[in-house]
């Protein structure tokens, strides 16, 4: 059955096209930095925003009444549900997906009935991904729904609940490597606390390591050689994320000797609940050696929550994909769309044209970002800024050939010379130009 039946293939029409159903600078095939536009991007649905919410928010009930949702069977409507998300993704060339297990398939009465349904989506699933060379980019569990992780999953006090939360994680790991996952993801969810009165941080974070651990264990165990990956959240639902952002995550990886195994998940809206910028926790990822994959959406600067909107600002975009370059390309990660669309945009036709501006958002900021590396713009700027230690004192200092003694002798000797300016208007400016004019 076709839900879609008035939308064709989105193609590249270009920028001057009025047509909605186009798309205005994506175009896959097109060549940017040695690599196709849909190699660079390597753009992502999410399972859960895409085709499980409802248009459901702390004030308000469902909105959207999706046509595929018709049957009362929770199995069938899974079912119904692979096949308009495959349907949908192969209209939007949209090459990858990404799912939590409570997304694919309903709950069922205990952990064994659970599995099951997992097992029989997992088989659709693996059809319709014969069927269109769609893939999967990664899975993970989610650990934080259900009443039983109240206090969290890894990090609960009840053990009860800690063995629950490693078995779900299991079987998530097995059917992403069943579906040929390139990377599975780690999602605090609860992993944190409301008040220190009644939390044992220490406890909860060693806990937290150790489930860790046991995922890399397994993970070897079983052949799966996907990329695993954290994804940094400061706060919603609890007050203290322990993943709190990247530095933070960086210092639990590096404490508990977690830093070869995994790499880092980033998101937009993520950043700015933490009061930094999409750059800033891309930069701070790549600097590290820890940038693996992204979710792509943005957050309202107005708004204190994760409202998980469709990237649509261009300025972030170039920077992102700027710090994505710089890293050498996404490698096994990609540019999932962790996005939802208004609760007033309850129309499914709307699903189209959200996915289209924000891969139109990411294209053009992907040949903004190329531009201005080929161009040199900032990296010239910034080595010209840095020159004092590429000789002399400066490389002395930077080669740990001096301390504090000689430093001092040279101080009292010399003095310190002009300092020069940072130019931080005229950089901007040259950036808003480069966004203006690149095509």
């Amino acid at each position: 059955m076709t839900y879609f039946k008035d939308v064709e293939q989105i193609k590249y029409k270009g920028p001057k096209s009025k047509n909605l159903l186009a798309f205005k600078y994506y175009n896959p095939e097109e060549i940017v930095n040695g690599k196709s536009m849909k190699d660079q991007l390597r753009f992502a649905m999410s399972y859960w925003h895409t085709f499980t919410f409802m248009g459901v928010d702390p004030f308000g009930s469902p909105t959207m009444d999706r046509p595929w949702d018709s049957s009362e069977d929770a199995m069938e409507k899974a079912i119904e549900r692979v096949h308009v998300a495959f349907e949908f993704m192969e209209k939007a060339q949209i090459p990858f997906f990404c799912f939590h297990d409570a997304d694919i398939a309903p709950r069922g009465k205990d952990l064994e009935e659970t599995n099951k349904r997992l097992d029989i989506i997992v088989g659709v699933i693996k059809e319709e991904m014969k069927r269109t060379g769609i893939k999967c980019l990664w899975g993970t569990t989610n650990a934080f729904g259900d009443d039983k992780f109240v206090h969290g999953a890894g990090t609960s006090c009840n053990a009860t609940v800690f063995a629950y939360a490693a078995a779900q994680i299991k079987k998530a790991m097995e059917i992403t490597k069943e579906l040929g996952g390139e990377n599975y993801v780690f999602w605090g969810g609860r992993e944190g606390y409301e008040t220190l009165l009644n939390t044992n941080t220490g406890l909860e974070l060693d806990n937290l390591a150790r489930l860790l651990h046991m995922a890399v264990d397994y993970a070897k165990e079983i052949g799966f050689d996907g990329q695993l990956l954290i994804e940094p959240k400061p706060k919603e639902p609890t007050k203290h994320q322990y993943d709190f952002d990247v530095s933070t995550v960086l210092a639990f990886l590096r404490k508990y000797d977690l830093m070869d195994h995994f790499k880092l998940n980033i998101e937009a809206n993520h950043a700015t609940l933490a009061q930094h910028t999409f750059q800033h926790e891309l930069n701070m990822a790549r600097i590290n050696g820890a940038l693996g994959s992204v979710d792509a959406n943005q957050g309202d600067l107005l708004l204190g929550w994760d409202t998980d909107q469709f990237p649509t600002n261009i300025y972030d975009t170039v920077l992102a994909m700027y710090e994505i370059l710089l890293d050498g390309g996404l490698k096994k990660g990609g540019l999932n769309f962790d996005s939802k669309v208004r609760r007033a945009s309850f129309d499914e036709y709307d699903l189209f044209y959200s996915y289209i501006a924000g891969m139109d958002t990411f294209a053009r900021g992907l040949k903004v970002a190329a531009k201005l590396l080929d161009d040199g713009v900032f990296e010239d700027f910034k080595a010209k800024r840095y020159a004092s230690y590429n000789e002399g004192l400066g490389k002395d200092i930077v080669d740990n050939k001096i301390g504090f003694k000689e430093l001092e002798a040279y101080a009292l000797e010399h003095g310190v010379t002009k300092n020069t300016s940072g130019r931080q208007e005229m950089l901007e400016g040259i950036l808003n130009q480069y966004i203006m004019e690149t095509e």
